[in-house]
């Protein structure tokens, strides 16, 4: 499924499960005010991120029916050839970034797994882990910059079909921005099923303030087992 010829700033390239659930967001005019702006930034000379391919890249790999565990992150790495879709996650042959060795560090203690060599955190998402930034494409070496321009709401609609559904859904929350965007779930009636894990953010800045230690893949795979749920493999 493609934009419409008014709309050709990215491709909707999502699972069918995701289209059945979000169908209705891309009719939405937040939706087509937001493609104008990419489609503008993308005629720019500055590079924006990720591919227009692999805007949609997380839920094309992670169905809706098969969201285990979600996992929170904020907008996508700006710098060339970092972002492919998948939040911290990086393609092979790209270097590993700090956020990312810090989760390697944690997942090595917490679990005995030996850090990759590489970055891509394929593996992750095709087990039905949802790899969710909340803001889809970023300007080149410029954080944010594509923050308040309609992805929030759009991710948002994410997070509450997947508090509509009747299977239990882990949220990972990493970091005061995805606690805030996810606070909700935390008191909404009618989503009791599901679990909400928090932390300190892996970025070396904060890492030592609550991430290292936390013990969450151990933590996902216990409540994953106490449900009947197959566990993630977490070996990259």
């Amino acid at each position: 499924m493609t934009t419409s010829q008014s709309a050709p700033s990215y491709t909707v390239n999502m699972d069918p499960s995701w289209t059945n659930v979000l169908h209705h967001e891309f009719n939405q005019p937040y939706m087509k005010q937001l493609s104008t702006f990419i489609a503008a930034e993308r005629a720019g000379a500055i590079p924006i991120y990720p591919p227009s391919e692999l805007v949609f890249n997380a839920f094309n790999t992670t169905p809706y029916d098969k969201v285990k565990v979600v996992i929170m992150g904020q907008d996508p790495y700006h710098g060339p050839g970092q972002a492919h879709g998948l939040s911290f996650s990086v393609p092979h042959g790209v270097s590993i970034p700090p956020s990312l060795k810090n989760i390697y560090k944690e997942l090595q203690a917490d679990l005995g797994i030996t850090p990759p060599t590489h970055g891509c955190l394929l593996h992750w998402a095709e087990q039905g882990v949802l790899l969710l930034n909340a803001t889809l494409t970023v300007r080149q070496n410029d954080a944010l910059s594509h923050h308040g321009r309609g992805w929030e709401r759009f991710t948002d609609a994410v997070v509450n079909a997947l508090c509509e559904r009747q299977e239990p859904v882990i949220f990972v929350l990493w970091g005061k921005s995805a606690q805030a965007k996810c606070n909700h779930i935390l008191t909404a009636q009618g989503v009791k099923c599901h679990a909400v894990l928090t932390a300190a953010h892996p970025s070396p800045f904060s890492a030592y303030q609550g991430f290292f230690g936390c013990r969450h893949f151990s933590q996902i795979n216990a409540l994953l087992h106490a449900r009947g749920v197959k566990p993630i493999d977490w070996c990259l």
